[in-house]
């Protein structure tokens, strides 16, 4: 018996909450979960983005070294190729695609703030 269970959300900690939420909303294309009200996001303490498999949580302020030392964030693609095509389009800043093993495609970047993020794919029968 698993004494844990799934993910369920991943707690990222923001200097600029609206540029935040815009970079993941509008740049990244993740859904706004919740507040659900207003476009003004300067004045949230906590804002959740929806991945599908957890919730993104950007909340304000905290006492860590922005940027440095924080998990990083991966998300998964169909294709990458395209996907870091259209990222680049959206003005993300990316690295080059790159195989992390057998199978397993990575490309790193990082959002305003500096913390690390990655797009990944796996090609069809890879675990």
């Amino acid at each position: 018996m698993n004494i844990v269970g799934e993910l369920m959300e991943v707690i990222l900690y923001v200097q600029d909450m609206s540029a935040q939420v815009s970079f993941y909303r509008d740049r990244l294309g993740l859904r706004v979960r919740s507040p659900q009200s207003g476009a003004d996001f300067s004045q949230e303490f906590w804002v959740e983005m929806e991945t599908g498999a957890c919730i993104l949580a950007l909340h304000a302020g905290g006492q860590r070294r922005f940027g440095e030392d924080a998990p990083k964030i991966v998300f998964r693609v169909v294709d990458i190729q395209a996907a870091r095509k259209t990222l680049l389009e959206r003005g993300v800043q990316l690295g080059e695609v790159r195989s992390a093993a057998p199978g397993v495609w990575v490309c790193d970047g990082a959002d305003p703030e500096g913390n690390k993020f990655s797009i990944e794919s796996h090609e069809q029968g890879h675990g």
